[in-house]
């Protein structure tokens, strides 16, 4: 290589070398920089800002909340603004912290939020006692009982999740952010009631899904919102709790009974969705069937048996026996099995008509109809009437002879 070409690459080298100096950005302690993530390591990501070297942001200063890598706060390619913590050129040290920028700008904007009542997404860093951890810029702090309109007892699942929430609290020189999950749940869930609610009709028959049971009905969830079913409009027969006929998660049909949107009230029948117990008896029972049934109730004039759930029949005070009954409460009693034969059916007007003494065989006679109550003539002095046989001339005629 000629000496020429040799003194040309040199000056073109020391051209370069000045041109990349002079387009070096200056940095001092407490300047906020504008940089790429270029590397990421467990507890540090390096960035590249134009200087002589990289700078590097610690773990603790990538963010407001506890990491377990930087990870999980930045990615490579991913722009940044950082503050200048520290620089030494000597050794080539450049600290920087996203944190700091962040958390100056977060106050701003959670105050923001929070006159405005806004809501906004945040990620679940951290699951801890008493709540959930996330990263707003500042370290911000969801309390058990704002997460979910429901109670939730393994919160484990959460980290990582997506929520939204609004302020609830703020107080920035104690550096305590409060959030509420729920609150936004509530808003969603009541104007989605409110929607669900006005397209209701009376006596629409709809699909649900049993949500809550309690000691006085079930909470069905008919879209997105809950209607009670009243314990006594869960069956036609008699329910002493709900979960004796149906369990949380089951699929049911439901009426709509009432609609209240200005309590936000929902009344919802199960029985009433399915056929009353008089339409499925209708083929079922009929005049002269020979049915057993349980006493329900007994009243002064007969006895009440139930001959099918929901389906109750009256036998009369004469139709109980063959013999003569004062009162019901004589030969029967409540929840006695018995047979009874059906004398009369109207499934149409609710009525059936039974007689128990039909189904049982009549005694002989003498045992149903007692004699008079006059003594047996063997059992009196009086004599048989042949023996009362006889004329005046026998009886009297000694007497009539002294009127001759």
């Amino acid at each position: 290589m000629s000496e020429e070409i040799k003194v040309q690459e040199s000056a073109a080298a020391d051209s370069v070398s000045q041109e990349a100096l002079e387009n070096v950005v200056s940095l001092k302690k407490g300047d906020t920089v504008k940089g790429t993530i270029v590397k990421i390591e467990d507890n540090q990501a390096f960035v590249s800002l134009g200087y002589k070297y990289d700078g590097v942001i610690p773990l603790r200063e990538l963010s407001s909340v506890n990491l377990e890598n930087a990870a999980d706060a930045v990615q490579v390619g991913q722009e940044v603004e950082a503050k200048v913590v520290s620089i030494n050129d000597e050794k080539a040290s450049l600290v920087l912290s996203k944190r700091q920028i962040d958390s100056t700008r977060a106050w701003d904007d959670l105050q923001a939020k929070f006159d405005n009542g806004e809501a906004f997404e945040v990620t679940v860093a951290d699951v801890v006692k008493g709540g959930l951890v996330v990263d707003v810029g500042a370290r911000g702090f969801i309390p058990a009982s704002m997460v979910e309109r429901h109670f939730v007892e393994d919160f484990s699942g959460y980290k990582g999740r997506t929520l939204r929430v609004k302020v609830k609290e703020l107080d920035r020189e104690n550096n305590k952010v409060i959030l509420s999950a729920k609150e936004v749940l509530e808003a969603e869930y009541e104007a989605q009631k409110q929607s669900i609610m006005a397209s209701l009709e009376i006596g629409q028959v709809i699909e649900g899904t049993v949500q809550r049971l309690t000691p006085f009905g079930a909470f069905v969830d008919i879209g997105g919102i809950d209607g009670l079913v009243h314990v006594s409009e869960i069956a036609w027969s008699h329910v002493a709790h709900p979960a004796d006929v149906v369990s949380e998660g089951q699929s049911v049909k439901v009426k709509v009974l009432k609609v209240d949107p200005s309590i936000g009230k929902i009344s919802l029948s199960i029985k009433a969705a399915q056929p009353g117990p008089w339409e499925s008896a209708a083929g079922q029972f009929h005049t002269g069937d020979i049915v057993t049934g349980t006493v329900k109730r007994l009243v002064s004039f007969g006895a009440f048996v139930e001959i099918a759930p929901g389906v109750e029949g009256l036998v009369h005070i004469s139709q109980i026996a063959h013999r003569h009954v004062a009162t019901p409460h004589e030969v029967l009693k409540e929840g006695q099995e018995v047979q009874a034969k059906v004398l009369d059916f109207n499934p149409a007007e609710k009525r059936v008509s039974l007689s128990i003494k039909e189904t049982e065989e009549a005694p002989p006679q003498a045992e149903r109809a007692p004699r008079s109550s006059r003594a047996p003539r063997e059992e009196t002095n009086l004599p048989a009437p042949e023996s009362m046989s006889f004329t005046l001339g026998e009886k009297f005629g000694d007497k009539l002879s002294k009127f001759k």
